[in-house]
C-alpha cells in the first residue's frame, strides 16, 4: 500500500521492494490529493507493476452519484485495474454488483468485503454470499477487509484472526481468488502457515514488503520451523 510516497521514494520502493510487488493500491483516497500523480504511476507502469487506487475513491464518487465521472477518472489516468468497496458507504449489494459488472468491461475489477466499522460483524455464510457473487459479477480478486490497522472484518479488534471465519470462508471461496489484508506481522505469519508462501497478502507497509518477504521464504524466525517441517 502506498500512502503517499514522492516520487523519488517510489524509484527506492522499486528499485528494493519492486520485485516482491505484485500490485500496488494507492491507498483510501491519497490518490486525490497526491502531487505529480501521473508521474508515479509511469513509475510504477515502467517498472511493471501495476496500481489501482483505494476503494474509498470509488465510494466518494458513488456517493456524490459521479460514478461515470469515476469511469473517466480512470480513464484520465490509464488505469487498469480498480477497486470496488463499500466499507465506508452503504448501498445495496445488487447496486454494488452492478458497478462491478460495468467496470469489469473497462478494467480488471477488484473487490472489497467487509466494513471498516468494528461495530458491523458479519456472519461467515454472509461473507460467502458476498464474495461469490461479487465473483459472478465480475471481480478478478476479492479482499477481505481489515483497514490499515488490522483491527477489523477478519480479524478482532486486538488484531487476533477469526479463525473460524477465514475457516469457512475458505470452504466455498477459492483461495487464490481472495486477498487477506494482513497489516501486522502476526496476521502475515499466521496467513503464510494457514495457506502456503505464495497467499494473497495485502495492505503491505512499503518498508515491509522486505520483511514479509523473508517470512514467505522461512528466512525470519516466525516460520523458520515451519519450512523446515514441512520439508521433512
Amino acid at each position: 500500500m502506498d500512502k503517499g510516497l514522492s516520487l523519488r521514494q517510489t524509484e527506492d520502493f522499486i528499485e528494493v521492494a519492486g520485485i516482491h510487488t505484485d500490485i500496488v493500491k494507492l491507498g483510501w483516497a491519497t490518490s486525490f490529493v497526491t502531487p505529480n500523480l501521473k508521474e508515479k504511476l509511469q513509475i510504477y507502469k515502467d517498472a511493471g507493476i501495476p496500481t489501482y487506487f483505494g476503494g474509498t475513491l470509488f465510494e466518494a464518487f458513488v456517493i456524490r452519484n459521479q460514478f461515470d465521472d469515476y469511469r473517466r477518472v480512470l480513464d484520465q489516468f490509464g488505469m487498469e485495474y480498480a477497486e470496488v468497496s463499500d466499507g465506508s458507504i452503504t448501498i445495496e449489494h445488487d447496486q454494488k454488483c452492478g458497478f462491478i459488472s460495468k467496470l469489469s468491461e473497462q478494467v480488471t475489477v477488484i473487490s472489497e468485503v467487509g466494513s471498516k466499522d468494528a461495530t458491523k460483524i458479519f456472519a461467515p455464510y454472509k461473507w460467502i454470499k458476498l464474495m461469490n457473487a461479487e465473483i459472478e459479477a465480475g471481480s478478478w480478486k476479492v479482499i477481505a477487509e481489515a483497514r490499515e490497522g488490522g483491527n477489523v472484518g477478519i480479524y478482532r479488534g486486538s488484531g487476533e484472526v477469526r479463525e473460524g471465519l477465514v475457516d469457512e470462508i475458505l470452504t466455498q471461496i477459492p483461495e487464490e481468488t481472495i486477498i487477506w489484508e494482513a497489516p501486522q506481522k502476526e496476521q502475515q505469519v499466521w496467513f503464510i502457515k494457514l495457506l502456503g508462501a505464495n497467499v494473497n497478502i495485502g495492505n503491505i507497509a512499503p518498508a515491509e514488503v522486505i520483511p514479509l518477504e523473508t517470512i514467505r521464504l522461512g528466512l525470519r524466525g516466525d516460520t523458520f520451523d515451519h519450512f523446515l517441517n514441512l520439508e521433512k
